[in-house]
């Protein structure tokens, strides 16, 4: 039986490099312990600490019936609950100050049944040094925006419904194929799109091209809309501007009985700066949820930064995580900016060229216990819940269990796999491309260690940049989109397009990544509504129409990636071993390599087609083309049969070796039939 002492060891044991940093792994291991065993000797569990939405905000006391209202605001003066109820009167119903800086007022059935109603507005007036703040309470679980001034304000709101499905998980060694979203963007017409529409039109696109999960973004509540959903006001509510509780519990219903596993962009990382709507400063102090002064700024994203070392910002974060799991009843999280939250510098102007930077001064290690924290807590909820982090910094154990001295994550997004594209299509021509350089960028990462890899979020597209299939494409694709217009451009546009999927699928990581609208070759770019584009919808939205038109080349790419996510599915090579290089052709830009019995050869060549094209197999046998990316289904020239079946031969020194027609800017899968 292996101890706790021998289990903190374990991340040190399969990377000798982290020796000289026992000591402080240990050190992040033992705090974690010392914590937990707080809490499981105060509260009993961490699940049951984690229940702070049913002791904070509004909730209903069965027992004495009637509504608390109850808000932690340890530096305030006084506070008062107003809204609808009490004609927005800032002083007649006071909330009386507890211990621990928690303040509460109780408003019996008795008196108040008839009166509060869900529906009504709410806000809790706070008071500091004479200033007097309408605030949205901390645990508002719904928001909603007044159309004509456009603020904000808490609705007493009813989040019944009736589940029709039950959670939904990934089986034991299937691999996550992540279809991540946007609801607002998700329609055609210009406009914000709702989760009822999601759920009726996207959904079962989603479905029927093979994606086993959604990645819902911007679903906690953003007062600016251009945020994409990364300056969280509200936490615990649903973004309201998509619809209702309920609209979205039925999207999540729907994707269950769909047997699609739903993960939330959960933003723990930091948080809106906007005092009205938001956290900060909600107390008057300047630092009751975040750091004071300049720590507490993010300076490139303008934002609040979290004090983890905070029991009561723990608490909110944690309860945070339980609420999404059992209200929402969501399948697991995508953790933003896990690199911010991991170093004092958020990551910002710093190369992490040594494990010394994973361990020195510049570490938050504040935060790496609140996310071991995190992962515990979401583990005992839902011990098959996914969790996925963004992290750029490659901190060692980051995607490895806490009793071996990791966090805890899941997996890691893959962010220098679309970074690395993106550089190589912008900065190179095609004869340049290095395949060694792919190659050490597709299989660079820590062992032990999932990675979701992917060619483009959200991220690359954004304002200020193109889709991949723009950047291929350009304005030809306004012109030359049509299946019977030529055009050499959009002919090598496509065919690289399903290169990079297919190479960062089968190669980079253990899990695949797609944002909305991509699969098909997605245009332009995307930009949200904003004062310097006069709040225009335009490129806030997926084109459906390119891709239905069974007259637009969008259709070949779309029937590939739905290949492709069969195959994936099918061969399980994402949830097996590393690929295992069998040769690097640098002449020709051909590369193959062999992973879970699957053969992948990828000939990125712009002209060499080499007609007896050899490389070693380890086992003597029948081979058959299970994909094959130059299929006219898939606006491919058609020049390689795929029923053609491939026999194994000895060469001169005994090893068994095939020959295929290597066509170029082609990706071929074989595999042993017999």
């Amino acid at each position: 039986m292996i101890t706790d002492i021998m289990k903190k060891f374990l991340i040190i044991e399969a990377d000798s490099w982290l020796q000289p940093y026992q000591r402080k792994i240990e050190a992040r291991y033992n705090r974690y312990n010392r914590k937990v065993a707080h809490i499981e000797d105060r509260y009993g569990s961490i699940s049951k600490y984690a229940n702070g939405a049913l002791r904070f905000g509004l909730t209903y006391d069965n027992d004495l019936k009637g509504w608390w209202y109850k808000e932690w605001a340890p530096a305030a003066d006084a506070l008062y609950l107003t809204g609808d109820f009490n004609s927005w009167d800032k002083t007649s119903h006071p909330l009386y100050k507890l211990e621990d800086g928690i303040w509460a007022v109780f408003l019996p059935d008795t008196d108040y049944k008839s009166i509060f109603t869900y529906g009504l507005l709410y806000k809790v007036v706070v008071v500091k040094d004479g200033v007097v703040k309408e605030r949205l309470p901390a645990y508002t679980l719904k928001a909603v925006q007044d159309e004509k001034d456009k603020s904000f304000a808490a609705e007493h709101c009813n989040l019944s419904y009736d589940w029709k499905y039950g959670t939904v998980a990934l089986q034991p060694g299937e691999a996550p194929k992540i279809y991540e979203c946007h609801i607002g963007m998700a329609q055609e017409q210009e406009g914000v799109g709702t989760y009822i529409d999601f759920a009726e039109k996207v959904l079962p696109r989603i479905a029927a091209l093979g994606y086993n999960c959604i990645q819902f973004m911007a679903i906690q509540e953003h007062p600016y809309y251009g945020s994409f959903g990364y300056h969280v006001s509200n936490f615990f509510a649903a973004s309201s501007r998509f619809g209702s509780p309920q609209d979205l519990k039925y999207l999540i219903d729907q994707a269950h009985a769909l047997g699609i596993v739903c993960i939330i962009d959960i933003v723990h990382s930091h948080a809106v700066k906007n005092e009205a709507e938001g956290l900060n400063n909600f107390d008057g102090s300047g630092h009751q949820y975040f750091h004071a002064g300049e720590r507490g700024h993010h300076k490139a994203w303008d934002s609040k930064l979290f004090d983890y070392n905070k029991d009561e910002v723990q608490l909110f974060l944690l309860s945070n995580l339980k609420f999404w799991l059992e209200e929402y009843r969501f399948d697991g999280f995508r953790f933003d900016g896990v690199t911010s939250m991991l170093y004092h510098h958020n990551g910002l102007e710093v190369t992490f060229d040594s494990y010394e930077k994973y361990f020195d001064e510049g570490v938050d290690e504040d935060a790496i216990l609140y996310l071991q924290l995190a992962t515990t807590l979401i583990k005992a909820v839902r011990s098959d819940a996914i969790v996925v982090a963004e992290d750029f910094s490659g901190m060692p154990g980051l995607c490895r269990p806490v009793e071996e001295g990791g966090v805890g994550f899941d997996y890691r997004l893959a962010m220098g796999i679309p970074d690395h594209w993106i550089k190589m299509l912008k900065e190179q021509k095609d004869e340049e491309w290095d395949i060694a350089e792919i190659w050490r960028m597709l299989s660079n990462r820590r062992l032990n260690e999932k990675n979701i890899s992917y060619v483009e979020s959200h991220d690359q597209a954004m304002v200020g940049d193109k889709t991949t299939a723009f950047w291929l494409m350009d304005a030809e694709m306004y012109w030359s989109m049509s299946k019977d217009v030529e055009s050499t451009i959009v002919d090598r546009g496509i065919a690289v397009h399903k290169l990079l999927r297919a190479l960062t699928s089968t190669a980079g990581g253990e899990g695949y990544l797609n944002f909305i609208g991509n699969e098909y070759g997605h245009p332009e770019w995307i930009d949200f509504p904003r004062e310097g584009n006069n709040w225009s919808h335009k490129h806030a939205r997926r084109q459906w129409s390119l891709v239905d038109n069974p007259l637009l080349k969008y259709s070949y790419l779309n029937s590939f990636d739905h290949a492709l996510m069969r195959f994936l599915t099918n061969t399980k090579i994402m949830s097996s071993a590393p690929a295992r290089l069998v040769n690097i052709d640098q002449v020709n830009q051909t590369l193959v390599f062999e992973r879970n019995g699957v053969y992948c050869l990828f000939n990125l060549s712009a002209s060499n087609s080499i007609p007896d094209y050899q490389f070693t197999v380890q086992e003597p046998g029948v081979y058959q083309v299970l994909l094959c990316s130059d299929d006219d289904l898939f606006g491919g020239f058609g020049r390689i049969d795929i029923s053609v079946e491939h026999h194994s031969y000895y060469d001169n020194y005994g090893n068994h070796r095939l020959s295929v027609y290597a066509t170029n800017r082609t990706f071929m899968a074989l595999k042993k039939v017999r």
